[in-house]
């Protein structure tokens, strides 16, 4: 099992680029980090996870400007995004801005997606909530095709445009893996459809053994290899028994979460999960 780290990238936080090298020169396999594009003052939706929602959502580095920046400040660690909220972005921009950091960092990109849970946010960009996933659906398949073709087109009823040229292509083909943050049995449905990984946070998994089992039989269905889809636990339990039943489970990938912290108790808390590997086996 991979291990890798997500920090709230913040502009009261270690730079995303230095973080990137400290995960880098400690081992890690790969770096993650979120987006919100801001946060209504309203605060009409709740915070999934409970409680009030801390400073860190609206205080984000924009994510590709940070993940850039970690990409170019290394060199073999992969850089990924957890995760885009794809229902706030153009997907012909997107499409862009993905190639691009692709081939910025030759090759070493994960495209983590996701619909978002903050209903006045994506209104702010145009979006009803209620229309939130086949809206990501269909700018997925778009992407998709702007990355895989010369003279690319889609018609749908969320995106559409008339054949265009856009480069750069991406450096892995046919895209950069594409891996899903949900938790629910549509979020694995959409997965095993349309996506290359699934990223669940931990605390929203109830039954772990369950959901794989479930997210196998939802690839297969869709004459898919199972083992052709990596399962990566986002914000994964700091404890080394959970980690060994991830790893057991076949968890691909464990993903550590890193607050918005000074940058000597993130380099703390960095050495701490660098530890785990070697207690995990």
């Amino acid at each position: 099992m991979k291990f890798g780290t997500m920090l709230y990238s913040t502009d009261f936080a270690m730079r995303p680029d230095d973080f990137a090298v400290a995960c880098e020169a400690r081992g890690f396999e790969s770096v993650w980090l979120p987006e919100h594009t801001h946060i209504p003052a309203s605060r009409r939706t709740p915070f999934p996870g409970g409680g009030e929602l801390t400073k860190e959502y609206w205080h984000l580095y924009d994510i590709f400007v940070a993940l850039t920046a970690a990409a170019v400040a290394t060199k073999h660690i992969k850089i990924a995004s957890g995760v885009v909220l794809v229902t706030e972005r153009d997907p012909i921009v997107l499409a862009k801005e993905v190639a691009s950091l692709d081939l910025i960092s030759r090759g070493r990109f994960i495209f983590g997606v996701g619909a978002g849970w903050n209903a006045e946010e994506m209104e702010n960009h145009g979006v009803a909530f209620d229309t939130r996933w086949k809206v990501l659906e269909e700018r997925v398949a778009a992407m998709k095709e702007i990355w895989s073709k010369e003279d690319a087109a889609y018609h749908g009823t969320y995106v559409n445009f008339d054949p265009i040229w856009s480069h750069p292509k991406p450096v892995q083909k046919p895209w950069p893996p594409i891996t899903m943050g949900a938790s629910t049995p549509y979020g694995r449905e959409r997965v095993a459809r349309f996506c290359d990984g699934w990223l669940p946070i931990d605390m929203m998994v109830e039954d772990l053994a369950a959901d794989i089992a479930d997210l196998h039989a939802r690839v297969r269905k869709h004459e898919r290899k199972p083992e052709d889809i990596e399962v990566s636990i986002f914000w994964a339990a700091d404890d080394v028994e959970k980690l060994k039943r991830y790893r057991d489970l076949g968890v691909h990938r464990a993903i550590m979460g890193v607050p918005a912290l000074s940058e000597s108790e993130t380099l703390k808390l960095l050495d701490h999960y660098a530890s785990l590997p070697a207690k995990v086996g």
